[in-house]
């Protein structure tokens, strides 16, 4: 099931942080909660436009740590909430899942398919 406090928080200004790891340890890139997607089976699309360290790093290892956030949402203790996902990702180039995004999205180069795993509130 989908939490509907994060639902809440990708509709309204805020960072998203996407953390991998690579043969090179590991890397960290940032988009917006506005511009996540969820498909018909609940994980996350993102947009890529460029992530080609991401990119690398997914096809060595799939995890994925994402972190987000809207100071807008009332959270835990008030003003402020986030979560932590734990998951899985792939980057897709084709499909219905990067159609999707890529009429959304001029400047896509391919789709970042996140299953989740976990959806932790921290705040």
């Amino acid at each position: 099931m989908f939490p509907e406090k994060l639902a809440e928080i990708m509709k309204k200004d805020g960072v998203v942080a996407i953390a991998t790891v690579g043969k090179e340890g590991p890397h960290m890139v940032n988009t917006w909660n506005s511009y996540i997607r969820v498909s018909g089976d609940g994980r996350l699309l993102i947009p890529a436009g460029y992530m080609h360290q991401t990119e690398a790093n997914i096809a060595y290892n799939n995890n994925v740590l994402i972190t987000l956030g809207s100071s807008k949402v009332t959270g835990l203790h008030g003003p402020g909430a986030g979560f932590l996902i734990k998951g899985t990702a792939a980057f897709i180039t084709e499909g219905p899942d990067f159609d999707l995004l890529k009429s959304k999205f001029s400047w896509l180069r391919a789709t970042l398919a996140v299953t989740i795993d976990s959806a932790t509130q921290t705040w």
